[in-house]
């Protein structure tokens, strides 16, 4: 009985304890303070009004990604950024020289922060908000995707992207950046590639001496005027890829085998489509600066406007690819040395001064 007894009124004695254990803690609870969540900026991007010259498509601008100020001033700062390399030596502007008309610095093959060398010419950068692929295999639907690829590339940057992204959290000022461009501190790799892609799709050349002539604002030389006639007419057959009229890009954006070779070391669009009828076709460059952006072709190979000028006139190689448009492989097109050397005048005429001089594209550091 005593046992019971005592039993129930250590029950009672618990009871109360945790009640007023309960009553403590709300009172605890009561006094103090609610700690004020950090408040952020307003999220409130610019929109940017991307450039549309007279005789130019409408820029292709994807709708997750809409061109704001916050968001190309970021991709410009991101396109000269060491911090992507792994070893915090190369940017995306090593390799894109602004005075070149963004082109690697007249190297056939770019050389990645390892030493190795790449196996295609890196390209000029020019009028990227009106193309459709990118690479020389077209193997980028978008800038957003080219922009990723570079960067943990082992030839190029060989940075895997967690690692690339760390070091710009790390980094001063580029969390706000990310957050006045995107509306989040926590950025990733997607992040990088838009502000990139938005930085890219800014970089428009409308004003060389052929873009003045054709708005009437200037004469060409006459033997620049016979280059012209070469190059919009069968004499030299050079409208069909690198159309003048048809937009003013000075490429058609279409892959061709132009008769380069009769063997293929690379196979270009026929690696990524596994048709052996895309085999050693490459996607079309503009010819936009194309006096600045030696050597030519995808693999480098032509050190001068003069050789790539020859190669056609030459007719080209035959293979079971070559390009209907190649009509004249084995008898070429038989240009005088005149002829060619005007038609090398009129392709000068392409080089945009503004263009490559413009500040704001140029490194920000």
């Amino acid at each position: 009985m005593m046992d019971y007894l005592c039993l129930k009124i250590m029950q009672k004695v618990i009871t109360r304890m945790v009640m007023v254990m309960a009553v403590f803690s709300l009172m605890l609870s009561a006094c103090r303070k609610e700690e004020p969540e950090e408040e952020k900026p307003p999220f409130s991007p610019t929109p940017f009004e991307l450039v549309r010259p007279d005789g130019f498509p409408a820029p292709i601008e994807p709708a997750d990604n809409p061109t704001t100020v916050e968001g190309v001033a970021l991709g410009r700062k991101l396109f000269y950024e060491t911090l992507l390399s792994a070893n915090n030596t190369q940017s995306c502007g090593s390799c894109h020289n602004q005075a070149l008309g963004f082109s690697d610095n007249g190297n056939k093959f770019s050389t990645g922060i390892d030493g190795i060398q790449g196996t295609r010419n890196a390209q000029g950068l020019v009028n990227l908000a009106f193309n459709l692929r990118f690479f020389w295999d077209g193997r980028a639907e978008s800038l957003e995707k080219q922009a990723l690829e570079p960067i943990p590339n082992p030839i190029e940057m060989h940075q895997r992207w967690p690692d690339a992204v760390a070091k710009l959290k790390n980094a001063k000022n580029y969390k706000n950046e990310f957050y006045a461009a995107f509306g989040t501190y926590e950025f990733d790799s997607l992040h990088v590639a838009k502000a990139l892609a938005q930085f890219m799709r800014t970089m428009v050349s409308y004003n060389s001496r052929l873009d003045k002539r054709l708005r009437y604002e200037l004469n060409l030389t006459p033997q620049e005027m016979n280059g012209f006639s070469i190059y919009i007419t069968e004499r030299g057959d050079c409208f069909h890829c690198h159309n003048i009229d048809g937009g003013r890009l000075l490429t058609d954006n279409q892959f061709h085998n132009n008769g380069l070779d009769s063997v293929f070391a690379d196979l270009g669009l026929g690696a990524i489509t596994g048709n052996v009828f895309d085999n050693g076709k490459f996607l079309t460059p503009s010819l936009r600066n194309v006096a600045l952006t030696a050597p030519y072709m995808h693999d480098g190979r032509f050190a001068t406007l003069e050789e790539v000028v020859e190669h056609y006139n030459s007719g080209g190689k035959p293979s079971a690819t070559v390009d209907p448009l190649m009509k004249h492989v084995g008898t070429g097109l038989n240009l005088s040395a005149q002829d060619k050397a005007d038609l090398v005048a009129f392709l000068k005429t392409f080089t945009d001064s503004t263009f490559i001089t413009n500040p704001a594209f140029a490194s920000p550091f």
